[in-house]
């Protein structure tokens, strides 16, 4: 009987801790959310949003690199026209 008393008190114990908790991560929303869930969310921005930046740098380096060429190409097209001349 000692047991089941001393497990009952240990898990209410845990109960009004992570109520605790709750209340003073989420406030009056508390029972919707839990932390698990909001660092879920979190991480999953995170990663959205590295993958985004990556795009992006891929991009403009796509970009440069084009230019660059585009670029190159048309100077040796100046230089062969002046030597057509």
């Amino acid at each position: 009987m000692a047991r089941d008393y001393d497990s009952q008190l240990l898990e209410s114990v845990g109960v009004r801790r992570r109520r605790m908790r709750d209340a003073l991560l989420f406030g009056t929303g508390r029972a919707r959310r839990t932390a698990d869930e909001r660092l879920g969310k979190v991480f999953a921005g995170i990663a959205i949003t590295a993958v985004l930046c990556a795009g992006c740098v891929g991009w403009s380096f796509l970009q440069h690199t084009l230019d660059k060429q585009k670029a190159e190409q048309e100077k040796q097209q100046r230089q062969y026209q002046q030597y057509d001349r």
